[in-house]
């Protein structure tokens, strides 16, 4: 589902005339649905998970990397992604309003043979539709979304960490706990990464935080990065310089998360384990995350070592 926000300066008190998009993506004229042949590359489980937190279901999408079955490999045990928006993350008949895919299954698949990244479980968490807003935002959007309900997102850590996580830990050879962990997601699901990465830090060692949008609780998520105590490994956070059509709503997008930055270095980040990149063309679209992705990925795990769980 994405959301597309009109008349944002008007409601925002910024005094400009624009468009923008809260999440995921502002497609224009994009192109009916027609009968889709998969893009899935490379072996993907699918789950159902029944939610108690949220009282929904959706489907869990688990890509195994390769030679994850061969019994030369039956005890080795894996580092986990996880990715939010999975409709959007593997298959482009699933990615409802670009069709475009983030193609992380080919990328991973590319980065594991050129060993460049070791080989890792990817998981892509689907979002809940309509209440996609509700559940990832911990904080109101009055900018991009004044009249919403009060959202639940301050729950979407328990989730991951009651309900997600078990339910993969139970299935597959993972890795457990913060060295072996990351996430993932792009917009509104950006914020929800970063809020996990934040809410729960000795369980998410690793952030992919792309496009997200900032201003949500009138800029409470920027102020939850200072000061930064529980420090994850390394954080990854990218964003367009024309994620909307107004250059000016653009640059305070950019400007939000420049602040973001000068947390972490101020909790003695540096780049080698923060990175923020602006992209000065790219606009609010899963092709944009797409290109960025390997970038991403080597800068996350490029350096990964196995960690073992501590004891019990």
């Amino acid at each position: 589902m994405r959301t597309t926000i009109l008349s944002l300066a008007l409601r925002a008190g910024l005094g400009i005339a624009g468009a923008i998009i809260a999440g995921p993506i502002l497609a224009e004229n994009a192109p009916a649905a027609a009968a889709c042949k998969s893009t899935v590359s490379g072996d993907l489980r699918l789950h159902t998970l029944k939610s108690a937190i949220f009282g929904n279901e959706r489907t869990i999408r688990v890509l195994l990397p390769p030679g994850y079955g061969d019994t030369a490999n039956e005890d080795r045990r894996y580092p986990v992604l996880y990715m939010l928006d999975g409709q959007n993350v593997f298959d482009a008949c699933l990615s409802d309003v670009s069709h475009h895919e983030w193609s992380v299954d080919e990328t991973v698949q590319q980065l594991i043979a050129e060993k460049k990244i070791p080989a890792l479980i990817v998981v892509g968490i689907d979002h809940a539709g309509k209440d996609r807003a509700r559940e990832y935002l911990p904080y109101k959007d009055f900018v991009g979304n004044a009249e919403m309900d009060e959202p639940a997102g301050r729950y979407f850590p328990d989730f991951m960490t009651r309900e997600v996580m078990p339910l993969v830990d139970s299935h597959y050879r993972t890795l457990p706990g913060r060295p072996n962990t990351g996430i993932g997601g792009s917009s509104y699901g950006g914020v929800a990464a970063l809020y996990a990465l934040l809410a729960r830090p000795n369980t998410f060692g690793y952030g992919l935080v792309e496009s997200p949008v900032m201003w949500i609780g009138m800029g409470q998520l920027v102020r939850d990065t200072s000061p930064l105590v529980a420090l994850p490994v390394r954080v990854f956070v990218a964003i367009g310089g024309k994620e909307t059509p107004d250059p000016v709503i653009s640059e305070k997008m950019i400007g939000l998360i420049r602040q973001v930055e000068t947390n972490f270095h101020a909790a003695g980040y540096d780049d080698s384990n923060f990175r923020f990149v602006v992209d000065p063309d790219a606009v609010h679209t899963e092709a944009a995350w797409e290109k960025r992705l390997p970038g991403a990925l080597t800068f996350l795990f490029g350096d990964w070592k196995p960690t073992p769980p501590p004891p019990r």
